[in-house]
């Protein structure tokens, strides 16, 4: 690869790691950078035009930056077509001869595939880089690093595990908790598990605790207003994640009530160690828990395969989905 790359291919589901990045190419641009940068959607331009834009000479600078989103998986994808067959091959053809001023970078919300043509024949090519970010396995280890480089801050790491335990693997919650704490210490001390647990509601996107302890007193309505406010507070999502969300509980505490029908212990650090959660998370649980029967649990993860079935096969809306079966487990 040459000391200067003309183009840059950023690819992978980690969405932080990739936006420093772009942050840092953004930032490199010096003071006349917001004259020469533009950034497009692959949906709202095509080849032509990004391939136009970045050879264009910079004004009172050395470079151009054009940052393009999801343009390789846009002209690769089933259906392109013979539009997207000559979007490929003008795309390759002109990369190796992009003018030293360029900076294009090609921006991919998830891995590309390694058998993606387009990547492949990129990474022949000796004037570019291809910065692959991917989720970190370990999430905890993830929080304790970002904490010491990003913001200059100790968070211990029992408390880097609560807030693992509770964002469900979403890096940008886990991210804005940190930070949350991180304002909240402000320096006094390092981020403890107490800290955490003042701070971080110990349900990933919506409260699902609240709304199952509403379901175990039979208020209905309340439970269908945070099931409502849930989805009014993250509109991307359909009501799929947040059914995810309430399968994962019932499904806990059915786990819960047979670990101690089995005779299992009720210590906190005993039921988190069986169910593989935190102890705070553990205690929510176990206590939730002795609202509902064994026979219920079964018969409510009956009543909730039957639903994700029928979502999943579009017989029924998501949030209808959800609505019913609130109405219904108000009524056992």
């Amino acid at each position: 690869m040459s000391d200067s790359p003309t183009f840059y291919i950023f690819h992978g589901d980690d969405d932080i790691s990739l936006e420093n990045a772009l942050k840092k190419m953004r930032d490199s641009m010096g003071e006349n950078g917001d004259l020469n940068t533009s950034e497009y959607e692959a949906t709202e331009t095509t080849v032509p035009d990004v391939l136009g834009a970045v050879k264009s000479m910079p004004f009172l600078a050395d470079k151009r930056l054009v940052i393009v989103k999801g343009l390789i998986s846009h002209i690769t994808r089933k259906g392109a077509g013979e539009t997207g067959k000559k979007a490929r091959e003008r795309l390759l053809e002109e990369l190796p001869n992009l003018p030293a001023h360029a900076r294009l970078v090609l921006v991919e919300r998830e891995a590309l595939s390694e058998k993606n043509k387009v990547l492949r024949a990129i990474e022949k090519m000796d004037n570019g880089y291809v910065g692959r970010f991917e989720k970190p396995k370990n999430l905890t280890g993830w929080i304790i690093k970002r904490a010491k480089d990003e913001y200059d801050t100790e968070i211990l790491p029992q408390a880097a595990q609560a807030i693992a335990d509770v964002v469900n693997e979403d890096m940008r919650r886990a991210d804005n908790e940190l930070y949350k704490l991180i304002c909240f210490v402000d320096g006094d001390h390092p981020i403890t598990e107490q800290d955490v647990a003042m701070l971080t509601p110990y349900v990933p996107e919506a409260n699902v605790f609240e709304m199952v302890d509403a379901l175990a007193r039979g208020n209905g309505n309340m439970a269908l207003q945070l099931i409502h406010q849930a989805l009014r507070d993250n509109p991307r999502d359909p009501g799929f994640g947040l059914f995810a969300l309430i399968v994962r509980q019932f499904r806990l505490l059915l786990m819960v009530r047979e670990h101690l029908n089995n005779g299992g212990g009720s210590q906190n650090p005993v039921i988190a160690k069986a169910l593989g959660v935190h102890p705070f998370v553990a205690g929510k649980i176990s206590q939730q828990s002795r609202a509902f029967s064994t026979e219920q649990l079964d018969s409510i993860l009956r009543a909730l395969q039957k639903y994700d079935q029928d979502m999943k096969t579009g017989r029924i809306e998501p949030r209808l989905a959800l609505d019913l079966l609130v109405t219904s487990l108000a009524r056992q």
